[in-house]
């Protein structure tokens, strides 16, 4: 199907995730090699390396070139506190169902608005970098809603509030694979993407006129109308239902 390759890679991460947080390796140990993974796995070799990629930006691994005891990649961090936690949750969120994961968006991504919007003082100088980058010509619907993410994430951490910033990482996964799955609904992107960049322009500068209502109403707006108009979920008399497909 159309989905696998843009999951592959989340695979290989939730593998390695599991034997970290379950004690099966830690610092010290030596991953198996990518064909290995890769083989064991039934993924290709470029999703093997996504994969470590991620987890080397997350300070988890070390990662070498060439041959020797200290190629490959290294565990050098065994995820504690806050990351296993975090962790724990990017795990988890990827069996979550859709229905859940937008409810609970819309949780989130409310109290974000109404609070960033009832501050005197804010900083939202990530969110504006993150739409400007969205301007650029020539992104391809995963570079755009990869930036999207980005976006909501900005926002959330500037929020000030940790527990919902990093809730909001660990569904960061769980988002960006519905998402990239109703993009390929999509017939005409450059007008959906049009749409999507207005729409997060009007909420970012809501915030920044201190308009909590307005902020608020346009976040849901903007979360439920991507599902509904990529066929991935309806709304009936308040209740979310996800449509099958096959």
């Amino acid at each position: 199907m159309p989905e696998q390759p843009a999951r592959a890679w989340r695979l290989v991460l939730e593998h390695i995730e599991r034997d970290l947080l379950d004690g099966r390796i830690g610092p010290g140990d030596r991953l198996p090699s990518e064909r290995d993974l890769s083989a064991d796995l039934g993924v290709g070799r470029s999703s093997v390396r996504e994969a470590l990629r991620v987890l080397e930006v997350m300070g988890l691994i070390r990662t070498s070139t060439g041959s020797g005891p200290q190629s490959g990649a290294i565990v050098i961090s065994t995820p504690t506190g806050g990351m296993s936690t975090l962790l724990r949750l990017q795990v988890a969120a990827r069996g979550f169902p859709l229905e859940d994961v937008v409810q609970t968006r819309l949780l989130l991504e409310d109290a974000v608005a109404a609070t960033l919007a009832g501050r005197a003082e804010r900083d939202l100088t990530a969110a504006h970098r993150v739409l400007d980058a969205m301007d650029v010509d020539g992104l391809t619907p995963a570079e755009f809603l990869a930036l999207d993410a980005e976006l909501h994430l900005a926002l959330a951490d500037s929020s000030g509030n940790s527990v919902v910033a990093a809730m909001m990482a660990g569904l960061r996964t769980s988002i960006e694979s519905y998402v990239q799955e109703g993009a390929a609904a999509v017939t005409d992107w450059a007008s959906m993407a049009d749409g999507l960049r207005a729409e997060h322009r009007a909420i970012v500068a809501a915030i920044d006129a201190g308009d909590a209502q307005a902020a608020r109403a346009l976040v849901r707006t903007h979360i439920t109308g991507y599902y509904e108009r990529t066929g991935s979920l309806t709304l009936q008399q308040g209740t979310r239902s996800p449509r099958t497909t096959d």
